[in-house]
């Protein structure tokens, strides 16, 4: 396949109305792939939810259109609710399957980093589901993420063990120095 022109590609924030669109993305995912470690595509109420909860603390979700259509989305969330972990966010990124290996996730990934480097975040974690997906391991790969390590056999999904993959990169300057001066910031949504 090719890559899409970024001109084509329209990055913007997520709204409500792109959540049918974001919920038959993922579905397929679910039913067809082991990116995801689930097994029922949720439905859009539980979508509803999950993107409320990303935009209540002020991370980015956002979708790819191409000619008006919605093909593929990304957002951070918090990787842990305890205090210590406020400063690193784990991301997650799909595409639709007509639009994969053709930029569109390079383009959301990229803007997720920047999105959340701009609000003082230091780190950020892929958790990418079964160790032979190796296109995510590459998307990843060449926005700067490092192999820190594998869960190994911790999902059970099409009946087989499944690892997770963890690749990890710096934000800003990651740990490089200590957080600005309002520690809480993140959490805080600004």
């Amino acid at each position: 396949m090719t890559t899409l022109p970024y001109l084509e590609v329209r990055v913007r924030s997520a709204e409500e109305r792109d959540l049918a669109a974001v919920t038959r993305i993922y579905g397929h995912h679910v039913m067809t792939g082991t990116g995801s470690f689930e097994e029922t595509p949720p439905e859009r109420r539980e979508i509803k939810a999950r993107f409320e909860a990303v935009r209540a603390v002020g991370l980015p979700y956002l979708v790819a259109e191409l000619g008006g259509r919605v093909v593929g989305y990304a957002y951070a969330g918090l990787y842990r609710q305890r205090s210590a972990y406020r400063f690193t966010v784990e991301d997650s990124v799909y595409v639709a399957p007509d639009c994969m290996g053709r930029g569109v996730g390079r383009l959301l990934l990229r803007r997720v980093v920047m999105g959340c480097g701009r609000l003082g975040y230091r780190q950020m974690l892929a958790l990418i589901g079964d160790s032979g997906n190796d296109r995510s391991i590459r998307l990843h790969a060449n926005l700067d993420f490092k192999h820190v390590g594998v869960q190994s056999a911790v999902g059970f999904k099409f009946g087989r063990w499944l690892d997770v993959v963890v690749m990890q990169r710096a934000l800003g300057a990651g740990g490089a120095s200590l957080p600005g001066e309002d520690p809480l910031r993140p959490l805080r949504g600004g």
